[in-house]
């Protein structure tokens, strides 16, 4: 496995929650950061969140920060979204992916090893 898996999206009325999981190898997911991104139809790719190997340094998307959390066990190689007070704007498939060594966390361009996303809709 390559490739990030990303899992725990679906339906949710606004103002629900939702935990979405990252499941990578150790290859992948060992000693680096990680990150979440999110896409909406006919929208680029944003950044949501961000966590460092040690999972003490956390860096989150002003849109979201105070409403979801960002968590990994590096035992188990997954890394996780809390996602609560959710709004119907928080609509988007969700992506996990490593962050390489240089750049900003917020860059999507710095990222690599993409999963194939998890689809989170939030009903008004």
């Amino acid at each position: 496995q390559v490739q990030p898996v990303e899992s725990g999206g679906g339906l949710v009325q606004a103002g629900g929650s939702l935990r979405l999981s990252c499941a990578a190898s150790a290859q992948i997911f060992s000693n680096v950061p990680m990150g979440w991104f999110r896409q909406a139809p006919g929208k680029e790719r944003e950044f949501v969140a961000h966590i460092n190997w040690s999972g003490d340094i956390t860096y989150y998307a002003d849109s979201v920060k105070g409403r979801f959390t960002i968590s990994r066990d590096n035992a188990k190689t997954i890394v996780y979204l809390q996602m609560n007070s959710l709004k119907p704007e928080d609509t988007g498939v969700y992506y996990c992916a490593r962050k390489g060594l240089f750049g900003t966390y917020d860059d999507a361009r710095r990222y690599a090893y993409w999963g194939r996303g998890t689809q989170v809709t939030v009903s008004a």
